[in-house]
């Protein structure tokens, strides 16, 4: 099991429960204690390399959205228009080296925005929304639906053949990627599918390459925009590529020395530490790798 996996490792405690206790939450929003997120649109205050919290008294007015408590403290987020951004408000990618100890909670305070950004109109009236439960609910005034946050399941894997000294790793490379860079496969769920299937799936449509045993290892939120990235190690049954031309533009088997060596020299270059991407391949691999994207 993956243990170590960027935007999982600090958990906040959510305290659902607290949502709709009014007189509590306004007592959180009295406290100078409280740490309050501030987030236009679904940009992040970096400021020096760091992620920047405020107190409430300094919040402009927004939507409130709980995000819940760590190490003792309330965290909360106030999500307000994309135009109050400055040249501060970086975008979620950008900002990711900052987040620190605090990743599961920005993560957390940007899929709550990215959600609300794209969730203008009730999706079964179009008639019009109103936050509840410190924004984790909209609900239409027209039709009184209740609408909730919605995460995406995407499959991230890494196919392995061989034993010894000549197992080998499935890596591939998108179109229109930098020379060099190669990746895991990975793929979304669909309606009606198991996650297993979908690993299988993914990887025969991509790569032409049969998977049979797969065995899950971890997870992680990833909020370019909303999904989460539930981890693989598949085992193929057949060795020949033939990949789509269009999710991917070449793949190839990668021994461990191959890959030590594509690193040394700087012909293969890996995904960023905060994916479980990168995860996934320095597990198998037995070590960290040098460079990233």
């Amino acid at each position: 099991m993956l243990t170590d996996i960027a935007f999982s490792r600090y958990a906040h405690d959510r305290i659902a429960d607290r949502r709709v206790d009014d007189a509590w939450l306004e007592e959180v929003w009295s406290s100078p204690s409280t740490r309050v997120l501030v987030i236009p649109g679904t940009r992040v205050p970096v400021v020096d390399g760091t992620v920047v919290w405020c107190a409430p008294a300094e919040a402009p007015e927004g939507t409130r959205v709980l995000l819940g408590q760590h190490d003792g403290v309330i965290h909360v987020a106030v999500l307000v228009a994309a135009d109050r951004a400055q040249p501060h408000h970086l975008p979620i990618r950008d900002a990711l080296p900052a987040l620190g100890g605090d990743a599961e909670l920005v993560v957390h305070a940007v899929g709550m925005a990215e959600w609300h950004w794209a969730t203008r109109f009730c999706p079964r009236c179009g008639g019009d929304l109103a936050s509840t439960h410190q924004g984790h609910v909209l609900k239409c005034v027209q039709c009184q639906r209740e609408h909730f946050p919605r995460t995406d399941p995407a499959v991230i894997m890494l196919i392995t053949r061989g034993e010894g000294d000549q197992e080998c790793a499935l890596l591939g490379r998108r179109p229109g990627w930098p020379a060099g860079r190669y990746s895991t496969l990975a793929g979304f769920v669909e309606p009606g599918e198991s996650l297993e299937h979908a690993v299988r799936r993914e990887v025969w449509e991509e790569a032409g390459v049969a998977v049979g045993e797969v065995r899950y290892v971890g997870s992680q939120p990833w909020p370019l925009p909303s999904s989460l990235m539930l981890g693989y190690y598949g085992t193929a049954l057949t060795e020949e590529i033939s990949v789509d031309g269009e999710e991917l533009e070449e793949a190839r088997w990668f021994t461990r020395d191959q890959l030590r060596a594509g690193a040394e020299d700087g012909s293969v270059v890996f995904p960023p530490g905060v994916s479980i991407s990168r995860t996934l391949i320095a597990t198998w691999f037995g070590e960290e790798l040098p460079g990233s994207w």
